[in-house]
């Protein structure tokens, strides 16, 4: 077993190697050679996992006496998995691609470079380890981003992107540092079994340990992960080659989630830090999937998209749901990792002909045409509201009894109802001949997929923190006090059920908000201008660097 976790991490390095000595050979030998160590490392991964299965519990693996530790567990062997599935995918890509790219060895030999250490950083069993993976991930990603040299844009972003993830290194050094100096060693494990006996233990500076920590860990996530206000590297770098969107959009962006997992032993014992941790994903979550419907370019949308996700894995760890956030960032990575690959052949097609039939489904996606004949909009509206929540609770009942006890539990329901009542409202607009066939068509869809995301994340719970009560400490620290949040509970209801049946009013009426209105206009000109947020950034640099040439000039330094 830890033979084979080692083969898992230890496969792409010496691929990366062989890779780049042989680049004086064939391009297909070359990337022959890549692809069938990246076969291998899959294949081990999958057994790892395999094994996981029918041994669960913790193990590990030193190379030294004080560091190098190598993790089998659980989480570990289920993203070593991923990120093996998803490098495939990149690397048989890559292939034809980059076919046509100087340095073509060289890519595939940074390719596997990056798989190989995310794979460490994953399996990581100690700080320094893990501290060591984190930064050469952000290296890495550099000179993937940067790999055309001739272009200027892609230099640029990709030299954003090291500095955001610089960035986000020093609070996780920051929190190593101060659990080091407070238990005295670098293992993760030993650190996580003394927190628990002790998790009163203060800093130096008599502030909680638990709570600096954690809200130093999260701030590393939140930068690896682009949430709000450390987003904006994330949508501007598609200059890179598009094997490395993928890749990154797949799986490197979702370090955030995994690191908020593997140090969930740390945030049991916290509370306000989770609170801070959902209000952040909530706002990402928004804001991403706001200006993703602004973008006209197709792989800067596909950015924001990613930058929403990520808000909304984040968010499901604030709730205390950290094991649905592992299952997030797995079917995230997945398809957006497909769209991305996909993305240059649409871009081509779209040249040539958009290909869109102008029948009334298009008159009704694109032109905003809907059906001027209705059912009665208040039942229409009652069996949006109501067919969502039922289908909801009778899922996640059938699955546990007590699932509605939990806050962060109800919090997601809310955000399912509300992702339900929409894909209802939006087959209620559309033509058809035929609306109770389309509406149960649509229902049972819905209930399929809800219930096999209830299984699926209820899998991952049990699989990943397999001790129970564990699992009910994380959302207990997650929850708030239960008078304010049944206060929250009935006005956000309130809310959505009144601008609801405001939307079906209006539909019925034939109404249609004012595109010229003052305050739209003012709101779509924010939008269009992302928040200002890249303009602030803009202007902040430009203030730096006049400061630094006066600095220059007052010291005589040039």
């Amino acid at each position: 077993m830890q033979q084979l976790i080692l083969l898992v991490i230890a496969l792409p390095f010496v691929s990366a190697i062989l890779t780049q000595l042989m680049a004086g050979h064939p391009r297909r030998r070359v990337a022959l050679m890549s692809v069938a160590a990246t076969w291998v490392t899959f294949l081990f991964a999958a057994v790892n996992l395999w094994l996981a299965l029918s041994a669960p519990g913790v193990h590990e693996y030193s190379l030294s006496s004080t560091w190098g530790l190598i993790r089998f567990d659980s989480l570990s062997t289920l993203m070593c998995l991923v990120i093996a599935a998803i490098s495939l995918i990149v690397h048989l890509y890559s292939v034809r691609y980059m076919a046509e790219e100087p340095g073509y060895a060289r890519f595939f030999s940074l390719l596997d470079l990056m798989t190989g250490t995310l794979l460490l950083m994953v399996s990581a069993g100690d700080l320094i380890t893990l501290l060591i993976a984190w930064h050469l991930v952000g290296i890495l990603l550099y000179f993937l981003l940067g790999f055309d040299t001739r272009s200027r844009p892609a230099y640029r972003y990709a030299f954003w992107t090291w500095i955001t993830y610089r960035l986000g290194d020093l609070p996780l050094l920051l929190a190593a540092a101060l659990l080091y100096q407070a238990y005295g060693s670098w293992s993760l494990s030993v650190i996580f079994q003394r927190l628990s006996d002790t998790p009163d233990m203060q800093t130096v500076m008599g502030l909680p340990l638990v709570e600096v920590v954690g809200a130093l860990v999260a701030i590393a996530a939140y930068a690896r992960s682009a949430q709000f206000l450390l987003h904006t590297w994330l949508p501007y770098s598609m200059s890179g080659p598009t094997p490395v969107s993928a890749l990154m959009h797949a799986g490197i962006v979702n370090a955030g989630g995994f690191l908020i997992n593997r140090f969930a032993p740390l945030f049991v014992h916290t509370s306000g830090v989770l609170h801070w941790v959902f209000i952040v994903g909530l706002a990402t979550a928004v804001f991403g999937s706001v200006l993703m419907l602004t973008q006209n370019d197709i792989k800067k949308s596909l950015g924001y998209s990613t930058m929403g996700q990520m808000g909304f894995m984040i968010m499901e760890c604030g709730v205390g749901a950290f094991s649905l956030a592992i299952y997030h960032l797995i079917a995230h990575g997945v398809f957006k990792g497909t769209l991305f690959l996909s993305a240059g052949g649409v871009i081509n097609a779209a040249r040539k002909d958009d290909g869109v039939p102008k029948d009334p489904l298009y008159n009704f996606v694109v032109e905003k045409n809907p059906a001027r004949n209705r059912k009665p909009w208040l039942l229409m509206a009652a069996m949006t509201l109501l067919v969502p929540a039922a289908i909801l609770l009778l899922a996640h009942w059938l699955v546990a009894e007590d699932f509605y006890q939990k806050q962060g539990a109800i919090v997601l329901l809310f955000f399912g109802w509300v992702t339900g009542a929409q894909l209802l409202f939006t087959a209620y607009r559309m033509h058809t001949d035929n609306l109770a066939r389309l509406f149960t068509l649509v229902i049972v869809s819905f209930s399929v997929v809800v219930l096999g995301y209830t299984l699926i994340g209820h899998g991952f719970d049990v699989f990943l923190y397999p001790d129970e009560t564990f699992r009910a400490q994380i959302y207990t620290a997650a929850g708030i006090d239960v008078i304010w949040f049944d206060v929250l509970v009935v006005l956000v209801t309130a809310i959505i059920v009144a601008g609801w049946m405001h939307t079906y009013y209006s539909e019925r009426n034939g109404r249609r908000k004012q595109r010229t209105h003052p305050l739209w206009l003012g709101f779509y000109a924010l939008i269009s201008r992302e928040f200002y947020v890249s303009d602030l950034y803009t202007w902040m640099s430009r203030r730096l660097e006049r400061l630094a040439v006066q600095l220059n000039v007052w010291l005589r330094w040039v």
